[in-house]
């Protein structure tokens, strides 16, 4: 497997996602835009739920599979303190029991599981959920 943009995760085990902090200002974003002006740098693994929705609707494929593959997933924006806010699908839940402000972990997913060479994307669960 691997992730679905160079330099999105760290090479640890854990993962961690690569941010950007800017030179000037010390601001830090994700993920980490290419130039001269950011420094990359690994960010922390847990936050809490900022916001979020479900994904209820297929985009547009590829990448996607058609319409009878099509699951709806749960995406948020995942506040890491002190560093800034992700936006990432969150795993690992029921949409019943997704609350503002529950804390979340890293936990990087399959784009699509059944793929002959899946590719990782940036996911969040429940803290403690075995995955």
């Amino acid at each position: 497997m691997h992730a679905i943009a160079e330099g999105l995760f760290t090479n640890e085990t854990p993962p961690r996602l690569i941010g950007g902090r800017d030179r000037a200002s010390g601001r830090v974003v994700f993920p980490c835009p290419e130039g001269d002006r950011f420094d990359p740098v690994p960010l922390g693994r847990t936050g809490t739920l900022w916001s979020w929705t479900v994904q209820r609707y297929r985009p547009k494929s590829p990448p996607y599979a058609g319409p009878d593959a099509f699951r709806p997933w749960a995406v948020g924006y995942v506040e890491l303190p002190g560093e800034t806010i992700v936006e990432a699908r969150v795993v690992n839940v029921d949409f019943a029991a997704i609350r503002i402000g529950m804390a979340l972990e890293l936990a990087p997913v399959a784009l699509d599981p059944d793929a002959h060479d899946p590719v990782m994307i940036p996911a969040f669960q429940p803290i403690g959920v075995a995955a």
